[in-house]
């Protein structure tokens, strides 16, 4: 492929990628103004358009107010408040909407004039077909809060989050792929354990930003505004008990689901810092060990926001910060995998 084609594939995976953060970023501020169930249908087509007069905004609104967000929550909003939740939402869709086709035109356009070839079209394909399935899984999640409860399943919102993740994992391994050799590495034997431990990092990341997403779902991030203690205890009393079984705890309990998200920090901190010692052993490319350290120093740092986030009672501004860490952390991982996997 030449160098032409190569830059013209990184800008536009490299723009791909961009608007993927902005969705999950602009993703978190839907969900903190409560915004996500304000567009109570789903018109793939016709939802394109927002309301364009007076009597059409009325409609709309009526449409919300027979929703339970609505009748539990929001009882006293008036069409100018609702506008704005309307907005916030139907912003994410728009860019939702506008980022897959900025990637699945650009891919047919690619593929049919070689600059992509078929037998290595698996990834993009893949990222192609992730784009539909987001965008139903997106109002599969929107749908369980408009039933008989104001809000929308954490494990749908999980799901949704964990999907955009993979999305922008495999549009910024492409990039990967195209920028630096992918090349089986001859020391391969030396790295092979490296590879492994790197590998297991990346799982507890994506095992702890699941549960940043279950915090979000269940807003659990009110439930305790102090730091170490929780309650005034560093374990908290009926931690365990207050559903059953008592594992249920671990996926359902806004307070044990916190206690989870807070302290499984230090076991991605860990898994970082071993990772960063054992590089430093073995004679490695700089770029690995740059790698392994910058892991370190972003978890470090994602660990101080999400304590101040703990103790200022989860501000907006400040829990999307948090949010944009952990895609910043997301992204190191993988960078981090894709080099010592290849030359």
């Amino acid at each position: 492929m030449s160098p032409t084609a190569n830059k013209t594939l990184t800008i536009w995976l490299g723009v791909v990628s961009f608007f993927i953060m902005v969705l999950v970023v602009f993703g978190g501020w839907v969900r903190l103004t409560r915004s996500g169930l304000s567009m109570v249908e789903w018109r793939v087509i016709t939802g394109s358009i927002p309301p364009t007069n007076e009597t059409i905004w009325q409609e709309t609104f009526e449409k919300y107010q027979q929703s339970p967000e609505f009748i539990k929550i929001n009882r006293s909003m008036t069409l100018e408040e609702y506008k704005f939740i309307y907005y916030n939402e139907y912003t994410h869709r728009m860019i939702a909407r506008f980022t897959g086709l900025l990637f699945v035109v650009p891919l047919f356009y690619f593929l049919f004039t070689g600059k992509i070839r078929w037998r290595k079209s698996g990834i993009y394909l893949a990222v192609g077909l992730g784009f539909a399935f987001q965008g139903v899984l997106g109002w599969y999640m929107v749908s369980s809060g408009l039933v008989d409860r104001p809000s929308v399943s954490h494990y749908r919102l999980t799901a949704h989050l964990l999907t955009a993740l993979i999305l922008l994992g495999l549009t910024y391994w492409a990039i990967l792929d195209i920028r630096y050799d992918t090349v089986k590495p001859e020391d391969r034997s030396v790295r092979k354990r490296l590879q492994w431990m790197t590998l297991f990092l990346f799982l507890i990341l994506m095992l702890q930003i699941s549960y940043g997403g279950l915090v979000a779902g269940l807003k659990a991030g009110h439930a305790s505004s102090s730091w170490p203690l929780m309650f005034g205890r560093l374990i908290p009393p009926d931690l365990l008990s207050v559903l059953q079984p008592w594992w249920h705890n671990l996926l359902a309990s806004p307070v044990a689901v916190h206690f989870v998200h807070r302290w499984f920090a230090f076991v991605v901190l860990a898994g970082a810092v071993v990772l960063y010692y054992k590089v430093k052993e073995r004679d490695l490319p700089p770029i690995i060990a740059k790698g392994a350290a910058t892991m370190v120093w972003l978890t470090i740092v994602q660990i101080i926001f999400g304590v101040s986030v703990i103790w200022f009672y989860v501000p907006v501004w400040l829990a999307i910060v948090h949010q944009g860490m952990a895609i910043t952390l997301f992204l190191a991982t993988i960078f981090l995998n894709h080099r010592l996997w290849y030359e």
